[in-house]
């Protein structure tokens, strides 16, 4: 079985635990801070950590224009929270300012479950991830209040600030061809099984819609 070389856009956010759960899932993780370390990886995970923040640095570093020809042409991503709101089309409650990759046809809503006191763990059934339910972590979260047609829910809560006001829970995993996204943080538990689904995404380079 092929061990794709998969990045972490190493700007802000949880950048070790990316790796090392990328490391367990039997990938090979490298850490991405320039355009041309970005040319080397099969794969990119964009961690969490603060949008606004990673939105000015990317400009900062030169990477978004790189990282967005890459997303164009199909190369997997996977956004933990923070790199959630990267990869949506529409962003409520950023800054005028902020830029998104628009790489997910998707509505997010950015510290929609409340302030860092208000973050929470609980069990979630994730879609295609096998092996019972996943424990999550939010904090900070966002969650997802509009999906486009090829966006595939794998995950809803119905737990936290607000999610219970929601038929059925607030999404909090997507998925459209090449590219997967989490409300929550997968890297702070000892549990890989997210970053595996990832790393089977990236050997199998499926770049079109979700059926």
């Amino acid at each position: 079985m092929p061990v794709p070389q998969i990045g972490v856009l190493a700007l802000q956010g949880d950048v070790v635990d990316h790796m090392r759960a990328l490391e367990a899932a039997g990938a090979r993780a490298v850490p991405v801070r320039r355009a041309s370390e970005l040319d080397d990886v099969e794969g990119l995970v964009i961690p969490g950590g603060e949008s606004t923040a990673m939105s000015r640095l990317l400009d900062v570093f030169d990477l978004f224009d790189p990282i967005q020809k890459r997303l164009d042409e199909g190369m997997p991503a996977f956004g933990s929270c923070a790199g959630m709101i990267m990869l949506a089309d529409e962003v409520l409650d950023g800054r005028p300012d902020q830029r998104s990759f628009g790489a997910l046809p998707m509505t997010v809503r950015r510290n929609a479950f409340g302030r860092q006191i208000d973050s929470f763990e609980t069990e979630i059934a994730l879609d295609g991830v096998a092996g019972g339910p996943f424990r999550a972590v939010f904090i900070r979260a966002p969650w997802v209040e509009r999906v486009g047609d090829d966006v595939a829910v794998l995950g809803r809560v119905d737990s936290g600030g607000g999610a219970a006001d929601a038929p059925g829970g607030r999404i909090v995993a997507v998925r459209a061809g090449a590219c997967l996204a989490t409300s929550f943080h997968p890297e702070v538990t000892p549990d890989a099984r997210v970053h595996q689904y990832f790393v089977d995404m990236v050997r199998s380079a499926d770049a079109g819609p979700v059926e």
